[in-house]
C-alpha cells in the first residue's frame, strides 16, 4: 500500500523573509537570472503565476535538464509560505503525488528558510526526494544571497 512520505529541510537566510518571500511569490522571473546555471526558464502558462491555481513551467538543471509544470496550491501571506503541487513533468514519472512548500520565518534574531516536500513514490525502488530538496535549498540560498548584495 502506497503512503504519503515527507521531508523537510531549513537554513539561515541572511535577507528578511519578507523580501524572500516576495521574490518566491511576486518576483519568479528574476530567478532564472540570479541561477542561470541551475535555473533555465520559469514560463506562467495558466493565470498570473502568483496566485492558486496559477500553473507555471520550470525548465532547471538538476544533473540534466529537467521540466517540471507545477499549480501553486496554497499561498498564507502571513506566514509566508507557499505550496506547489507538481502536476507534469520528470518529476511525475516517479512520484504519484509530490508537494512542496517553502516557509521563512523568523525566530528571534535569525531567520529561516524551511523546504518541506510531501510525496509519495511510484514504488520502493524510487529514491526519496532528497537531492530535489538540496537543490530546492540550494536556489533559495543563492536567492538569499542575491537580495543581500542588491537591497
Amino acid at each position: 500500500m502506497a503512503r504519503t512520505r515527507k521531508l523537510e529541510k531549513q537554513a539561515l537566510i541572511k535577507s528578511s523573509p519578507e523580501k524572500l518571500f516576495d521574490v518566491y511569490k511576486n518576483k519568479i522571473n528574476l530567478m532564472p537570472k540570479i541561477s542561470p546555471d541551475k535555473l533555465r526558464s520559469i514560463q506562467v502558462i495558466e493565470g498570473d503565476g502568483k496566485s492558486v491555481g496559477s500553473v507555471r513551467l520550470w525548465t532547471y538543471f538538476l544533473g540534466d535538464s529537467v521540466v517540471a509544470k507545477d499549480k501553486i496550491y496554497a499561498v498564507d501571506e502571513e506566514n509566508k509560505s507557499i505550496t506547489f503541487e507538481i502536476i507534469g513533468g520528470e518529476v511525475t514519472k516517479y512520484f504519484v503525488s509530490y508537494k512542496a512548500t517553502i516557509q521563512l520565518v523568523s525566530e528571534g534574531q535569525n531567520s529561516f528558510v524551511k523546504w518541506s516536500v510531501e510525496y509519495e513514490k511510484m514504488n520502493e525502488q524510487v529514491p526519496d526526494p532528497h537531492t530535489q530538496l538540496d537543490f530546492l535549498i540550494t536556489m533559495t540560498k543563492e536567492v538569499d544571497n542575491y537580495l543581500v548584495q542588491n537591497p
